[in-house]
């Protein structure tokens, strides 16, 4: 067996604290989030009803600004946040 595949099992293996679970999580539940209010309201999302709307209204939609923030946070936030906890 090469060192390489073992080094990687390891890794995969590694125990997953309740801390890395949790911020692994905020990226996806705050998606979620946005996706909920979007259904739950769907008079915010200015596509919908466009009559009367500016560019502002469609830029800046409430729903679709949370899941922009999640998408952020799992793309470039956590990982550094998980490789710094890795290393302690």
């Amino acid at each position: 067996m090469s060192t390489e595949y073992a080094g990687q099992l390891e890794e995969r293996t590694a125990r997953r604290t309740p801390r890395m679970i949790a911020i692994e999580a905020i990226g996806p539940l705050t998606m979620l989030g946005g996706v909920v209010w979007a259904i739950a309201q769907p008079y915010r999302l200015a596509f919908l009803h466009p009559a009367g709307k500016g560019l502002y209204d469609w830029l800046v939609q409430p729903p679709l600004l949370v899941i922009l923030v999640g998408i952020v946070f799992a793309a470039l936030i956590a990982p550094g946040i998980l490789d710094d906890l890795r290393g302690d």
